[in-house]
């Protein structure tokens, strides 16, 4: 992570209260997998303070995780709920907790293709890079923090799904299939917005020519955002 996004995360931290030291220790990795099972459809959830996130599809488990950190305390917890037809997926960094030094935290999240996914992601400080156009999203939810987002949404959607990008300082690349619906709204405290391969129409940007698609993605992108550029290609 860039010395920017961390100086930017500890100024954060310091006008918080009730937080405690971690030291900075040697990397340490750890892998985790969660295989599949009857759920008809998952709730993940993904909650990083600060550091580098990937994730992207691919895995034939529910997820395969790779972490690598060196602030022991900052150990990512990871829990699985399947009680009932839907479940629940969380992964987190620990709260209440800061690190001053040369922290390195990354995250590598795969998921499976084919199990209906609803995908909340809460971003502190850091680069989120989201290559999720392999999945079989029913929905996705992202709040921004202070960094940069690139979200790559390219690929077959199943079905029609929601996308909403919320708050967040720095710059957002959300890429798009060309070849699908796309409704795209963008408002409140954003600062440049760049659009190619989309077409404004009515107070909304649209893919020209797929207004008949069977599957909509809608975009809606709400406020903060430094930068935002949307690409359909």
């Amino acid at each position: 992570m860039t010395r920017t996004v961390w100086a930017a995360f500890a100024a954060l931290l310091l006008v918080g209260c009730g937080f405690e030291g971690a030291p900075v220790g040697p990397e340490q990795r750890e892998s985790k997998s969660i295989d599949l099972d009857k759920s008809e459809m998952v709730r993940v959830e993904i909650k990083m303070a600060a550091g580098e996130l990937n994730v992207e599809g691919g895995s034939p488990k529910l997820l395969e995780a790779d972490f690598g950190y060196n602030v022991s305390a900052w150990k990512p917890i990871v829990r699985y709920d399947a009680s009932s037809f839907r479940g629940q997926l969380n992964i987190e960094q620990p709260s209440g907790l800061h690190a001053v030094g040369n922290v390195d935290y990354k995250w590598d999240l795969r998921f499976n293709n084919d199990k209906p996914l609803d995908v909340v992601t809460h971003l502190g400080a850091g680069e989120a890079r989201m290559n999720l156009g392999s999945l079989n999203l029913r929905s996705l939810e992202v709040h921004m923090g202070v960094g940069e987002l690139r979200l790559d949404l390219r690929g077959k959607p199943k079905r029609d799904y929601d996308v909403q990008i919320h708050g967040g300082v720095g710059q957002a690349t959300v890429y798009l299939p060309n070849d699908t619906g796309i409704v795209a709204n963008a408002t409140g405290g954003i600062g440049n917005i760049s659009v190619r391969g989309l077409e404004k129409r009515g107070g909304h940007w649209i893919n020209p020519g797929r207004e008949h698609s069977p599957v909509t993605i809608h975009l809606d992108v709400k406020g903060g955002i430094g930068e935002i550029n949307l690409a359909a290609e």
